[in-house]
């Protein structure tokens, strides 16, 4: 399969790539070490539109393709993992429910604010026992005839603090497990709703992880997104282009690390000659490059179907694991060849390290992930 891309998606590749480099790069690893959320670089992200990428134009979004978005990710997590996660959940799983299924009033009311960056969203899904277990969630979301209560507590919120705008998942109905979930947006405005615990993280460090607490939420009835006892296919259909998401993060992380540790290898002279020169160090840039290589087939693949209307489930799950254990493989020999330099926060590797770890744990751990290829590739 050809992957070339359009004029278009080089052009707006290439201005992704030019403001990461020039804007992001800079100051990624002050903002890292405060876990400082980077509002001075989302509201220029929000001036080149990129916090609008997959809203439709009559919502004041830029509705590009999910290749398009891809690479967009993909060059903003090479120059800081926390702004493209921030990027990312703007883009999929924070609106996606909403764009796809919500009505023609709460797309108007909604989207134009998020297309244009005066508001971020967010995506709550996750509970302290509902993890991988979704149909385990104790939230819950009362029919009180003119309006919907929600009560319980989402954890691992992205975006969960300085978000305005939230997809939450509740349950309708406890009875019908998974099938009794339901989708709503709920405003951080309204009485009850509060931001609760702010974790504190190895990797990802600018961008903010909450718990979201739901106390006697009062949620208009028309804020259902779809249809009542829909929300869990809402959820993974979210989940599964935000695993694409997940896919270009990993690929932007590990492009970062292989090309800082062969600049340093070319420097780094052992035994009277660049460590470039050494055997057993070729061998560990022949192993990272044809991983990332790889990856890039089926992060882009997985893109390419979605954006045709094919099945890509499968394909998502395949680059999300595939790619998030290579982003892990690769930083760690990326920091095995800089030695003790690589360990140290002077150098942007041990950045990288720390921040390919969650790629294998959030939007479905590698074990999910490979729940979900074994019963699509086992029949």
């Amino acid at each position: 399969m050809n992957f070339e891309f359009t004029e278009d998606q080089i052009q707006i590749r290439d201005m992704a790539r030019e403001f990461a480099q020039n804007e992001i790069a800079p100051t990624a690893a002050q903002y890292d070490e405060k876990a400082e959320f980077p509002w001075p670089i989302i509201k220029k992200m929000a001036e080149l539109n990129f916090l609008g990428m997959m809203i439709p134009e009559q919502y004041g979004g830029m509705d590009f393709d999910a290749t398009t978005v891809t690479l967009v990710i993909e060059e903003i997590s090479k120059a800081d993992a926390a702004c493209g996660v921030i990027l990312a959940v703007q883009n999929s799983l924070g609106v996606s429910a909403l764009v796809k299924h919500g009505s023609e009033e709460l797309k108007k009311k909604y989207l134009p604010q998020l297309a244009s960056g005066e508001k971020l969203c967010a995506f709550g899904l996750t509970e302290a026992g509902a993890g991988s277990d979704f149909s385990a969630m104790t939230t819950t979301a009362e029919d009180k005839g003119d309006h919907w209560l929600l009560n319980g507590r989402k954890t691992f919120i992205t975006n969960g603090s300085t978000a305005e705008i939230f997809t939450i998942i509740a349950m309708t109905d406890k009875n019908k497990g998974a099938r009794g979930m339901s989708a709503f947006v709920v405003e951080k405005s309204y009485p009850g709703f509060s931001v609760g615990t702010i974790e504190k993280k190895l990797g990802i460090r600018a961008s903010d992880t909450t718990e979201l607490i739901l106390d006697n939420v009062k949620v208009p009835k028309e804020n259902l997104i779809g249809k009542k006892g829909h929300g869990f296919i809402y959820a993974m259909q979210s989940l599964d282009t935000g695993r694409i998401g997940v896919g270009a993060q990993s690929l932007g992380i590990a492009q970062a690390a292989y090309e800082k540790a062969l600049a340093y290898s070319k420097t780094r002279v052992q035994w009277g000659s660049p460590i470039t020169k050494l055997q057993a160090i070729q061998f560990k840039f022949a192993d990272m490059a044809t991983r990332i290589e790889a990856t890039k087939w089926l992060v882009y693949h997985a893109a390419y179907l979605r954006d045709n209307d094919k099945p890509f489930v499968k394909e998502a799950s395949m680059a999300k694991v595939f790619s998030s254990e290579m982003a892990t493989y690769v930083t760690h020999q990326a920091m095995q060849i800089m030695g003790g330099y690589g360990y140290m926060k002077e150098y942007d590797v041990e950045r990288y390290y720390r921040d390919a770890r969650i790629t294998e744990i959030y939007e479905g751990t590698s074990e999910i992930q490979r729940h979900v290829i074994a019963s699509l590739v086992i029949k």
